[in-house]
């Protein structure tokens, strides 16, 4: 197995500037998610103690509050963070294709999603079926781990090999998408399934990698997490709000660099293992029908394809001819 850690270094390091902006909405967030919470907390536990409202009308404020809070982070998470998210992914992708860093890269990136997809949902929409084919293929590949059902011990090792695989395919699906944006097909559905019979022809070395790395990325979070326990430690002398603030600090440091340091350089280097493994190879029908058979969601998938073409066939019938 062939590991390209070094060029997807190299390429992560040339897209510093995605990494720190997504960096800086996540410690936005962050900061706007503490004082929501702390707010809202510090309302209830008023009201309460001044026994204006009962502690069972402020148990279901809270409810709402963090119900409301949810769906206006899904919302966010769907038309702004994933737009930052697969401009990064284009962005990548064009440098393992050309070798060349665009001068202005989150505008680049941004352009090339708004190019591909009208819409951020759109994207979206191909990125779930994507990802639900991904694991049907994974989930087949391990489906041997029924075979040794008889000895326990074995079995166990092979879930939680399967548990990690899971864990690892979670970033493939950016690895599609990447392969989206440098696609010559204009039919974004069909390049998703192209996508994914290249997977299908190159996931040793892809899934592979990805355990390694992903493995690796855990590793380094947990060595980061044990370095910063003195710091609460440090402070439990004190009292125990700085105690908690101290721990609050460690987790919030560790969450930082494990967003968003590590997993952009983890995105990169399956992207770049995916794109480099699969520049030699094209989709065949034989490893389309193979999936197809075992896919439910991969069919779905082909079918949009399928809806997609007639839609664009029948716009350009419809629509009128200028006269020369």
């Amino acid at each position: 197995m062939v590991l390209h850690f070094g060029k997807a270094t190299g390429i992560y390091l040339k897209t510093m500037p995605f990494v720190l902006l997504r960096m800086g909405i996540g410690l936005l967030l962050g900061i706007v998610s503490i004082v929501y919470f702390g707010v809202i907390g510090w309302l209830a536990w008023t009201f309460v103690d001044a026994e204006t409202i009962s502690g069972w009308v402020a148990i279901v404020a809270l409810l709402i509050a963090l119900v409301l809070f949810i769906k206006a982070w899904q919302l966010l998470v769907k038309y702004v963070l994933y737009l930052v998210k697969a401009g990064h992914i284009a962005v990548i992708a064009h440098i393992v294709q050309t070798g060349e860093v665009p001068s202005n890269q989150i505008s680049y990136g941004t352009g090339k999603v708004k190019e591909h997809f009208t819409e951020a949902s759109a994207l979206f929409a191909v990125d779930q079926v994507v990802k639900a084919v991904i694991k049907q293929f994974n989930r087949r590949v391990l489906s041997f781990s029924n075979l040794v059902s008889f000895v326990p011990t074995l079995k166990q090792i092979i879930e939680f090999v399967g548990r990690a695989v899971a864990i690892a395919a979670s970033y493939i699906d950016e690895a599609i998408v990447a392969y989206m944006f440098i696609s010559d097909e204009e039919n974004r559905w069909k390049a998703a399934g192209d996508g994914l019979v290249l997977y299908a022809k190159s996931w040793k070395p892809v899934l592979g990698s990805t355990l390694l790395i992903v493995g690796g990325m855990y590793v380094a979070a947990l060595v980061l997490f044990l370095a910063l326990t003195p710091l609460a430690s440090v402070l439990s002398g004190l009292s125990t709000t700085f105690e908690l603030i101290g721990w609050v600090v460690v987790v919030g440091l560790v969450l930082t660099v494990y967003s968003g340091l590590l997993k952009p350089w983890v995105k990169t280097v399956v992207i770049t293992t995916f794109l480099i493994e699969a520049q030699d190879k094209t989709p065949d029908s034989k490893t389309r029908q193979e999936i197809e058979n075992r896919s439910e969601k991969f069919k779905e998938l082909l079918n949009r394809a399928e809806t997609e073409e007639t839609t664009t066939e029948q716009s350009d019938q419809d629509s009128p001819v200028t006269p020369a």
